[in-house]
């Protein structure tokens, strides 16, 4: 269906509701799908009419749709049957139990047994956990919260929960509108016309006079020009911030009238004098009263109309800032001297700067990518790849258009105002919003399949002081979504494709500027009554409005299909071109691109140039070329302090131009060298800046990772690639950074140089911490024993913790349930020192499943019980994982070598995988690359596709001279599901895993000599942390795999254990998964440590500077340079 069909079954709604036809109302809501109506809902819910219930919500979802329709069922059906149980009876109780809740049986059926016993209760609250069951309509009230959770999270419910806002009586408006205009058409028409019937078009019979002919088009014009004022006293704005906005886009509306033959022919008609801001309404057809019949024009005295109308034209017009007294300028504020130059492996579609950091850039690409760079570190931070999140809520068209597989380019990427979001915008309907949480991590937060067609621009805005996003596309369309996605504003009016959006406010008066490829220019109001502006642009096709950073000044910079350019200023107040700025060749060769900065500079690519304007002189300030390198038409983007502007490259690239005050704000962070700290993607696959020994045979298009990799193998050990390579030469004397003073690693040896908290628990101190896990919502840990049983540590929302996060400023609770049940797993007739605990959390935290040498249980968090219990030994599970996009499929590693893809829901292994020689020790998944990767005790890493489960490729890890291949090998994923951790006792290692390469390798020395213990990612995967049998911690460069932290354990561990005959060690470390810098352990005596830094550093040490590929440390030899192999390291 049509978006205008869809439209038209909302005001039909809004009909019937307004006309009382009540049960016509939900019966058009259930069959069409398009409003679910939770009042109604809620409704029929506290009145207990449980047919009707379901019967509403079959219009939206079945039981089998998704898990969360699933569990609206369930409380539904749950609830009938318990209220049945509470009325004594029975017979109906069955009759629930057998037709409405057998169909749950088959997910769980425990959880169906237990119900299925409240029958042989004399009163179902003797069960424990319905003891607190009060009377049926609390119970309902109480349902009715947790379903319209439910329903709020359920997909299927999107953008069906809000009425779209609508003026009362919308429908009989529009067919008023359209009475009035056939009546405008008529050839006689009369003043008072007789209309009596819809079904057919409205004509009147020549009955007029000629005089009265011209005294009704006479006060038909004079009543046109009173509807501003009409509309505006019905805005969603108070009074003074609607005449204001009437008179901000005064001098807009009456230069209007002379793009339009329609205004500019009634104009002349019209003998009376008319203020400006009424001018650009007579474009649009009248909006009469809410009747039927037409306007009687008679009835209007005509000297209360020519006294409106002298009101109307005393509104205050906004006047034009008065040019402000300015430091003096000069050349050296203009950011010219070109700081270094970046690769990013695509051609560069549009780039923003962070509001307030200033350093931090957002880069889009041309195939798909997004990329966060901190340019002052040169340092590629996070890197999304092109992905479509949820097909199944694209639209048909968009899938139909969509090659499998294939990236979309990105056409504009933008920060939010607060810099806590990422837009981007793609050129094929999607838009992504990612969240920024300032620990270098891109959170998916919402993915909208925006416009039909490309989507040209998007922009933050904040209507009424919420936080929207503002998209226009190809389909003509321009669009506000809420932060949740739904779609608050859809302006029609463009006859083109809309090629950007500038929203903007003036004091309480929120808008926005658009233009189509036909040059028309645009102003919208955040309501329903359309455009308020039809201008112009100079050149008549693609053109991009700007405001000065102060807000005072507009800008409008574009390019004419013949080549030819146009920058210019507007006067807002009279909507003029104030001055046009010169300086462009005859023909540019593409379209122009420009920013504003310092409230006094604007500057445009062109030519294979930057050039500069003084916003107060016309004629050009400055050009440069950057050093050359420059596309003919160079996207440029400032940041906010204006002293450094990124310019794209002709090589797929980007430059950062400084000024001399933006080479010292580089400078102020501690800066490693570019070349020793790029990222393994980078560093292998893209083409350095001045560097060509490498680069021979590297496409500068990163390819697929389904097909090749975009890493390249390299021999990298202890950090430093052991390939010889050369440096970027600076491109001025004062890009070279002061390094005269030396870097130190951060050692953390004293209990008063961290923060700390500790969990213990005294009953079994003989029972180490196998396995440790932070839940996934960052509120507990859950601890793993050697003896089988798990214990939970949560922490609570409080004074002293407001977040209710893990933290190691507060003592968590040792959590247990009411029955006091301990999650105990499965241990009789098992050797505990030949056991291999294992275990896995499901995503929502609902369950975990583990197992320590016996059979695999499935544990109810909530209430410890086991839920279900299977794989017996012989052989026993040694590693579990969840499937990532199924929670009841899990794969298990066995003794035997195997692994079990088993299905939990059905009890059935569907596939035995066999590739290892000995025992599995690690699963990891990688959704991006559609694969599952095992390590095992060979010393083996081997590779399944997750369709086929069949292998793809095995591969040995490389050991160290004289080192055996045993030992348990572990796996984990990078956040870009592409870069694999790999540690044994002998070393960390990280992997391209589409192809098994290594890519670097680091290995016990030095002060960190003794066997790694267990290693994990911090949650942005920029840390690894890593464990040692000696106590020692190491937080290492997760890229570069340089140690930049040692954390002693005299710092965490009282001098009594220390002095022991056998001081504690940690067996496993655990990363919190949302604060980058919080790391827990699990040790040998059975405690748990959650571990952070002091809240005056926040992070654990800097990454290691290199120089000319030689690290600075206290010691040379653990990152000395060598191509040896790595059987041949000097130690």
């Amino acid at each position: 269906m049509s978006s205008l069909s869809r439209e038209l079954v909302f005001l039909i709604l809004q009909f019937l509701e307004e006309e009382k036809f009540k049960e016509s109302v939900h019966k058009l809501e259930k069959e069409s799908g398009f409003f679910f109506n939770m009042k109604y809902f809620e409704e029929k819910v506290q009145a207990g009419e449980w047919d009707e219930v379901e019967k509403y919500l079959s219009g939206f979802t079945k039981v089998d749709d998704n898990r969360y329709s699933m569990k609206i069922f369930f409380e539904i059906r749950k609830q009938k049957y318990l209220e049945a149980l509470d009325r004594q009876d029975k017979a109906k109780a069955v009759e629930i139990l057998v037709t409405d809740l057998r169909v749950f049986s088959t997910f769980n059926e425990d959880l169906y047994k237990e119900i299925t016993q409240l029958l042989t209760l004399g009163n179902f609250r003797e069960n424990e956990q319905l003891s607190k069951y009060g009377d049926t309509k609390t119970a309902r009230s109480i349902m009715l919260i947790e379903l319209k959770k439910l329903i709020e999270a359920n997909p299927l419910f999107r953008d069906k929960l809000v009425f779209p806002t609508l003026k009362s009586s919308r429908l009989r408006t529009l067919i008023n509108q359209s009475l009035n205009w056939q009546h405008q058409l008529c050839k006689n028409p009369r003043p008072n016309p007789d209309i009596k019937t819809l079904f057919t078009d409205h004509t009147c019979a020549l009955q007029m006079g000629l005089l009265e002919l011209h005294l009704s088009i006479f006060l038909l014009l004079q009543l046109q020009s009173l509807l501003p004022l009409h509309h505006l006293e019905r805005m969603p704005f108070p009074p003074a911030a609607a005449a204001a906005n009437a008179s901000a886009l005064a001098g807009w509306m009456a230069n209007a009238a002379a793009s339009s033959t329609v205004q500019a022919s009634v104009v002349t008609a019209s003998s009376m004098p008319m203020p400006p801001n009424q001018v650009s309404i007579l474009k649009r057809p009248i909006t009469p009263p809410a009747t039927l019949g037409m306007v009687d024009y008679q009835n209007l005295e005509q000297e209360q109309l020519m006294k409106r109308l002298r009101l109307a034209q005393n509104v205050e017009e906004v006047t034009y800032p008065a040019s402000r007294q300015q430091a003096s300028w000069s050349l050296d504020d203009l950011p010219r001297m070109v700081a270094f130059t970046m690769q990013q492996g695509s051609t560069v579609t549009s780039m923003d700067f962070h509001p307030s950091h200033h350093t931090l850039l957002l880069v889009g690409s041309g195939n798909g990518d997004i990329t966060l760079w901190e340019v002052a570190l040169r340092e590629r931070l996070v890197t999304k790849q092109f992905k479509i999140w949820d097909m199944t809520a694209c639209s048909l068209p968009f899938q139909a258009s969509i090659a499998k597989d294939a990236p979309i380019p990105v056409s504009r990427v933008a920060w939010s105002p607060d810099g806590n979001f990422i837009g981007v915008a793609f050129t094929k309907h999607l838009i992504h919003l990612y969240a920024y949480t300032g620990s270098n991590e891109l959170r998916q937060h919402l993915e909208i399949d925006a416009h039909v067609g490309c989507v040209n621009d998007i922009a933050f805005a904040h209507p009424n002081k919420q936080l929207c996003v503002v998209t226009c596309g190809d389909d003509k369309l321009i669009k506000v979504w809420d932060m949740n996605g739904r779609k608050l504003f859809n302006f029609e009016g463009h006859e083109a494709p809309v090629y950007s959006i500038c929203p903007h406010h003036k004091e309480n008066i929120q808008f926005i500027f658009s233009t189509a490829m036909d040059g028309k220019i645009k102003a919208w109001l955040y309501d329903n009554i359309g455009s308020r502006v039809d201008y112009d642009a100079p050149g008549l096709w693609c053109t991009t409005m700007l405001y000065s950073a102060d807000g005072s000044r507009l800008f409008s910079c574009g390019t004419s299909k013949d080549g030819d350019s146009f920058l210019v200023e507007w006067n807002e107040s009279e909507g003029a071109i104030k001055r046009t700025y010169n300086g462009f060749r005859k023909k540019s060769a593409g379209v122009v691109q420009f920013d504003t900065t310092q409230n006094h500079f604007l500057a445009a690519g062109e030519d294979n140039q930057i050039k500069f304007w003084d916003m107060d002189n016309v004629n050009v300030l400055a050009s440069i070329d950057a050093d050359g390198g420059l596309p003919s038409v160079p996207r440029l983007r400032f940041n906010k302090e204006g002293n450094l502007l990124a310019v794209t490259t002709a090589d797929n690239g980007f430059k950062i131009l400084a000024t001399a005050a933006g080479l010292r704000s580089l400078r102020a962070i501690e800066t490693p060298s570019f070349e020793a700290l790029r990222t393994p993607v980078e560093a292998s696959a893209l083409k350095v800046a001045g560097t060509s020994a490498t680069a021979a045979n590297i496409s500068p298009n990163e390819p697929k990772v389904e097909r090749s990799s975009p890493i390249k193998p390299s021999s990298i050990l202890n950090g430093v690639d052991t390939a010889a390579r050369s440096t970027e030469k600076p491109r001025s004397l004062e890009d070279v950074t002061d390094r005269s003073k030396p870097w130190q690693l951060a050692e953390i040896v004293e209990p008063g140089q961290c923060r700390q908290v500790t969990m213990s628990d005294n009953s079994d101190s003989s029972s180490k911490v196998s396995r440790l896990l932070y839940t996934n919502s960052g509120v507990g840990i859950l601890a793993l024993g050697s003896n089988g049983v798990q214990k939970l540590w949560k922490w609570f929302r409080n004074d002293q913790n407001p977040s209710g996060k893990a933290t190691s400023n507060v003592v968590p609770q040792h959590w247990q349930p009411n029955s006091g049940l301990l999650m105990t797993n499965d241990v009789s007739g098992v050797n505990p020192e030949e056991a291999v605990p294992c275990i896995a959390l499901s995503k929502n935290d609902s369950y975990v499943m583990s197992a320590c040498g016996g059979k695999v249980s499935l544990f109810n968090m909530m209430t410890f019980k086991v839920m279900t219990t299977f794989m017996s030994p012989p052989p026993a599970s040694t590693f579990l994982a969840f499937h990532p996009q199924d929670n009841n499929i899990i794969a298990i590693g066995m003794e035997d070598s195997t692994i079990h893809i088993y299905n939990v829901r059905v009890d059935e292994v569907k596939s035995k995988l066999k590739g290892h020689q000995k025992r599995v020790t690690g699963l990891a998944f990688s959704t991006s690359l559609n694969i599952l990767v095992s390590s095992g005790a060979d010393a083996q890493l081997c590779m399944w596709s997750i369709d086929t489960w069949e292998k793809r490729k095995s591969v040995s890890i490389q050991m160290p001279a004289g080192k055996a291949p045993i030992g348990d090998t572990r796996v984990q994923f990078h956040s870009d599901q592409i870069r694999l951790l790999v540690f044994h006792e002998t070393q960390l290692a990280t992997y391209d895993a589409s192809k098994m390469e290594r890519i670097r390798q680091w290995i016990p020395q030095d002060g960190l000599s003794a066997p790694i213990s267990y290693a994990a990612y911090s949650c942005n995967s920029q840390l690894i942390y890593a464990t040692f049998c000696d106590g020692n911690i190491g937080v290492f460069d997760a890229d570069s795999l340089r140690l930049r932290c040692r954390i002693a354990p005299s710092a965490y561990l009282s001098q009594a254990a220390l002095n022991g005959s056998q001081p504690p060690y940690p067996v496993v470390v655990a990363s919190h998964p949302q604060e980058s810098n919080q790391l827990a352990v699990g040790l040998t005596d059975g405690s748990v440590k959650v571990i952070e830094p002091p809240e005056s550093e926040g992070k654990w040490g800097v990454s290691p500077p290199a120089e000319n590929g030689i690290l600075i440390t206290r010691t040379a030899s653990s990152s000395t340079t060598s191509n040896h192999t790595p059987d041949q390291i000097q130690r």
